[in-house]
């Protein structure tokens, strides 16, 4: 299974802010422009991602000039399989209805053994919190994370991978 860019930056956010009070800076608050540099992506995508994070409860953004984000106790004890079942959403993994609905749809067993692969595929993240996530060797590589220059922002269409 593949999880959608939406839940990778997610993933990425929650495990940044979980290390973010351990860094030399910890006076500093990371912002989203902060947290886009650092994990390479779009600021637009990491804004969309941390607003869906607050909504949640994961992540709590103070606004103004002594504000920033932070990683709630919720976001930090979060099982990584419910967190990415909810940026994900309870969409089906093939589309059977539709414009054109596939013929097979009443009458497939394809589509429930693709249901419990999908179930065993979150299921099986549920055995990691994000504070697991985060812990050494990963906390020392978070930490080390530096913004990069202003306007050297990746495109929307720069290929990442969670870990890469």
């Amino acid at each position: 299974m593949q999880l959608t860019r939406f839940t990778d930056i997610g993933l990425r956010v929650v495990m940044r802010l979980a290390v973010a009070h351990q860094g030399d800076w910890a006076a500093t608050a990371l912002t989203t422009k902060d947290l886009a540099r650092e994990l390479a992506v779009p600021y637009t995508h990491v804004a969309k991602v941390v607003g869906r994070l607050s909504e949640m409860g994961v992540v709590h953004a103070r606004r103004g000039r002594t504000g920033g984000l932070t990683i709630t106790e919720l976001g930090r004890e979060a099982r990584v399989g419910w967190l990415a079942r909810s940026l994900e959403g309870d969409g089906e993994v093939v589309e059977c209805e539709g414009a054109q609905p596939c013929p097979l749809r009443h009458a497939c067993r394809l589509r429930g053994s693709l249901a419990r692969a999908v179930a065993a595929f979150y299921e099986s993240l549920d055995s990691e919190t994000v504070a697991d996530l985060a812990r050494e060797p990963t906390t020392a590589v978070l930490l080390s994370l530096t913004p990069r220059p202003s306007g050297d922002e990746p495109s929307a269409t720069t290929p990442r991978r969670l870990g890469s």
